[in-house]
């Protein structure tokens, strides 16, 4: 009972009566603390009836609530940058589902706040998935939380020179074709880096896993175990993949246990059971803005049948 009036109370939705992009921001600001304390109370809220048509509208409202956005460099979802600020939500396959994360959360730097916001409702599907960190955590196997706050985890990823590989280049990643500044990048977020063969990159990044929330200072479950593991990709290309490199060390990525140990199958079977019970799938409509504290909920994507086009920017 208690899981289900958790996903009943996400996201908190605002009710406006066709705003202009100029009018919301009037309204919004002079709400700003209402606003402020909801979110770190809800995790998302989602303003219904703002008038948004183009991402250059989008842009301007997300510009003008907010400030010191993120670039997405070294970001692994493929993805379009629009505008300086403005990115198309991760492009993939839209019959596979995105499971539920946290941006950025593999990395040393995260976003602090997600504006979403859907130009183009999907035929069926598409639907921007949310589930509350918090409610992660307390649902998790203790155990399996237990051994992630011992040990932490170790995210690896294998970006590939722009010709050969798969996955991501190193390019796309760190939005350069300078090496030195990736490495100065790397070394700056003590990012562990090495250069392979085929101009290829591997870097591997330390992370707690488990976090406290950088206001409320509540525990919460931040980390991408699932989604860098290969087995939640189906057992036909996990195997595929055993084939084709010698170690899962090459995979394209990986992760394991910040102390070098194995995260077994076993483990990302039930982290993703878990979340799905407590995922839910909000379903867009044009001229809706959702705002996401990146920390507090995870996100993902629904499969979708037609055209979906859902822009994002991020902001610390």
């Amino acid at each position: 009972m208690e899981n289900l009036k958790e996903k009943l109370l996400l996201p908190l939705i605002k009710e406006v009566k066709e705003l202009t992009r100029d009018e919301f921001i009037s309204y919004y600001l002079k709400n700003k603390d209402e606003f402020d304390t909801d979110l770190k109370e809800y995790g998302a809220i989602k303003f219904k009836g703002v008038l948004i048509d183009s991402q250059e509208t989008f842009q301007y409202i997300v510009n003008s609530i907010s400030t010191k956005f993120l670039s997405y460099i070294d970001g692994n979802s493929p993805r379009t940058k629009l505008t300086d600020n403005v990115y198309t939500s991760t492009e993939y396959d839209k019959r596979q589902k995105i499971t539920m994360h946290n941006e950025l959360s593999y990395s040393a730097k995260w976003p602090n706040k997600l504006f979403f916001s859907c130009l183009q409702v999907a035929e069926t599907g598409g639907e921007t998935l949310l589930a509350d960190s918090r409610s992660i955590l307390r649902a998790m196997n203790p155990d399996i939380v237990s051994e992630i706050k011992t040990k932490g985890i170790i995210y690896v990823r294998n970006l590939n020179g722009g010709q050969f590989g798969m996955g991501p280049s190193w390019q796309d990643t760190f939005e350069t074709d300078d090496k030195k500044q990736v490495e100065e990048y790397c070394t700056s977020y003590n990012i562990n880096f090495k250069w392979m063969e085929n101009d290829n990159l591997r870097v591997e990044q330390f992370s707690k896993g488990i976090i406290e929330h950088r206001t409320t200072k509540e525990n919460i479950w931040f980390n991408q175990i699932d989604q860098f593991h290969p087995c939640h990709l189906g057992e036909e290309i996990f195997e595929s993949m055993k084939i084709l490199y010698d170690t899962p060390e090459n995979f394209p990525m990986y992760v394991k246990f910040g102390d070098g140990t194995s995260i077994s199958e076993d483990i990302v079977k039930e982290i993703l059971s878990t979340i799905d019970k407590l995922t839910i799938a909000p379903k867009w409509q044009k001229n809706e803005l959702l705002i996401v504290d990146n920390e507090l909920i995870a996100h993902g994507r629904n499969s979708y049948s037609g055209d979906r086009r859902v822009i994002v920017a991020m902001s610390e």
